[in-house]
């Protein structure tokens, strides 16, 4: 399972890359997405969207169920990954690089996340 060590996450199997002025990638974990199976459908929100800490912002449905991933800070949707609903299996074959989900502009409390090494410990 891969856990790169310049990410964070959070208990809900997301990770978080900070992109520069309160700007951050989200996506799943290859460990998340290995529990949904095949990746077959991605819904995202639109562009614009204003977020809470907590929402669900994205729905990935699978072969063998529907992964919700959440908001992990107050912002706004600055960017989505318009190649994983032509292509939801990315999700599964690069879920840290071409299977990004979406950018939040909003500040995070990274006291709310895991770095690499909590995060293997919580899924070991």
């Amino acid at each position: 399972m891969q856990v790169p060590e310049e990410l964070h996450y959070t208990a809900e199997h997301e990770w978080v890359r900070s992109m520069g002025d309160n700007r951050h990638r989200l996506g799943i974990t290859d460990y998340a997405q290995d529990q949904l199976g095949d990746v077959v459908f991605v819904e995202l929100p639109a562009v614009g969207r204003e977020l809470d800490t907590g929402d669900l912002v994205v729905e990935i449905e699978s072969t063998k169920s529907v992964g919700e991933v959440y908001s992990p800070c107050p912002g706004v949707v600055t960017a989505v990954n318009e190649a994983v609903t032509k292509r939801p299996d990315l999700v599964n074959t690069s879920p840290y690089d071409d299977g990004w989900l979406i950018e939040i502009n909003g500040a995070i409390d990274s006291a709310t996340l895991l770095d690499a090494s909590a995060y293997r410990s919580l899924t070991e």
